[in-house]
C-alpha cells in the first residue's frame, strides 16, 4: 500500500465571504499575561486573519491560545506568555464576519461511501485495527525520510522485554525523532537496564523480584550518583532498553516531572512551563505524534498539535496523531479535550509495539 499526503485545500479567497470581510480587530493586551476582552481562541485547525486587507495563516498554532499580531506575522501564544501591550485579534466568529476564519474542511477527504445508518464507528476492542496498522506503517516509512515523528510514552512500554527491545530498534532505524515521556518511563526502563526488572517484576518472566519495591528507587539514586542518565549508562555499562537508545542515536528525549515522583531522575524538568517549553520545542517541528498508555502526557501534547504544519517550503501538511491504549475511555478522551484529528488503537502497547516493530521489518 502506497503512502500518499493528502493534499491541503487552500480557501478560495476570491469568494465574497472573504474579500468582503472587514479586516480583524487588534486590540492592545492589558497586563502581562492577559487578554483583552473579547480575545479569539485559536482551535486545532488553520486559521486566518485579515489584516491590512491581507489574509494571514498562522503558521505555527496550538489550541486555546491567543493570535498577537507582530513584525507582519500572526503568532499564536500561551496566556502566560502575553504581554502587556501586545496586538491580540478579538472576535469570536469563524466564517469571515469578524475578519477570522478557521478553516476546518482543509484536507483532501478520501471517498466517503458510509450509508447514513451503520455500524461500529466508533474507536473500541470490537474495531478491526489491521488496516490501521497497514496505514501507520507506510506513513512510519515516509516519515523517516520526510517528516518528524514524536513518540508520548507511558512506563508500561518499558516494562515487557520484547516490547522494549521492539522500541529500542525504533529508535535505532529512525523512526523516533523525539521522545516525551515522564520521571517513570525513564526510571522504569533504567531500572530494566540495571537489574532486568520494571517496579521490580522481571521484564522477562514477569515474576516479582525480592524486594523488588527497591529496584526503582535504586536504579534514581545511582543515577543521582552519577550526576545524570548518560553517565548512569556508561558507568554502569548499560547496553540495552529506550533511553540507552536515544543517548546512543542521540535521540531527544524530554521528562516532566509529576506530584506523584520519586527521585526524581536529574533530566527530569520539575517547573512545568520550563517543560512545556521543551516539548513544544519537538511538537512545533512534528508532522506525526504517537501516544502509549499514558492519558495525561498524550493529552498534553494533544493540546499543543494542530491538525497541520507548514513546512520549510511554504507547503501545507497533516499532522498525525495515534493514541494507543487498552482502554477505549483512554484513546478517545483526547478527541474529548478538542484534538479531533486523533486517531485511536485499543490494544496493549507491548503488542502494538512488538507489531509495528514486523511491520517495519525490524
Amino acid at each position: 500500500m502506497a503512502f500518499k499526503l493528502r493534499a491541503y485545500k487552500e480557501p478560495n479567497f476570491s469568494l465574497r465571504k472573504f474579500s468582503d470581510a472587514p479586516d480583524a480587530v487588534l486590540r492592545l493586551a492589558p497586563k502581562d499575561m492577559t487578554a483583552p476582552q473579547n480575545f479569539h481562541a485559536t482551535s486545532i485547525f488553520p486559521e486566518y486573519f485579515k489584516i491590512d486587507g491581507k489574509w494571514r495563516l498562522a503558521e505555527e498554532s496550538r489550541m486555546d491560545c491567543v493570535a498577537v499580531y507582530e513584525e507582519g506575522k500572526i503568532h499564536v501564544r500561551e496566556f502566560r506568555n502575553i504581554k502587556q501591550g501586545d496586538r491580540i485579534v478579538v472576535g469570536r466568529t469563524e466564517e469571515c464576519e469578524e475578519g477570522i476564519y478557521v478553516h476546518v474542511d482543509c484536507f483532501e477527504q478520501e471517498e466517503n461511501k458510509d450509508t447514513p445508518f451503520s455500524f461500529r464507528q466508533s474507536r473500541s476492542r470490537e474495531t478491526a485495527f489491521s488496516y490501521d496498522y497497514e496505514q501507520l506503517i507506510e506513513l512510519l516509512k515516509h516519515e523517516r525520510k520526510h517528516g518528524y515523528v514524536v513518540w508520548v510514552l507511558g512506563p508500561a512500554c518499558a516494562f515487557d522485554y520484547e516490547a522494549r527491545e521492539a522500541f529500542s530498534k525504533l529508535v535505532a532505524e529512525g523512526y523516533v525523532d523525539a521522545l516525551l515521556a515522564g520521571n517513570a518511563l525513564a526510571t522504569h526502563d533504567l531500572e530494566a537496564g540495571l537489574l532486568g526488572t520494571a517496579l521490580g517484576q522481571d521484564i522477562r518472566t514477569q515474576r516479582p523480584h525480592f524486594n523488588g519495591h527497591y529496584n526503582h528507587i535504586d536504579t534514581i539514586n545511582k543515577v543521582n550518583l552519577h550526576g545524570s542518565i548518560p553517565a548512569f549508562l556508561e558507568k554502569e555499562k548499560i547496553k540495552d532498553g529506550i533511553i540507552y537508545s536515544c543517548v546512543k542515536h542521540d535521540v531527544p528525549f524530554i521528562l516532566n516531572g509529576s506530584l506523584r515522583d520519586d527521585g526524581p531522575l536529574p533530566e527530569v524538568y520539575e517547573h512545568t512551563y520550563v517543560g512545556q517549553d521543551a516539548v513544544r520545542i519537538h511538537i512545533s517541528k512534528a508532522t506525526t505524534v504517537i501516544g502509549m498508555a499514558t492519558v495525561l502526557h498524550t493529552i498534553a501534547a494533544g493540546n499543543m498539535t494542530p491538525n497541520y504544519r507548514v513546512m520549510s517550503d511554504g507547503t501545507i501538511r497533516q499532522i498525525y496523531f495515534y493514541t494507543i491504549d487498552t482502554s477505549e475511555f483512554a484513546v478517545n478522551k483526547l478527541a474529548d479535550r478538542g484534538s479531533l484529528a486523533a486517531k485511536g488503537i485499543v490494544t496493549n502497547v507491548q503488542d502494538f509495539v512488538c507489531n509495528l516493530a514486523k511491520g517495519l521489518k525490524l
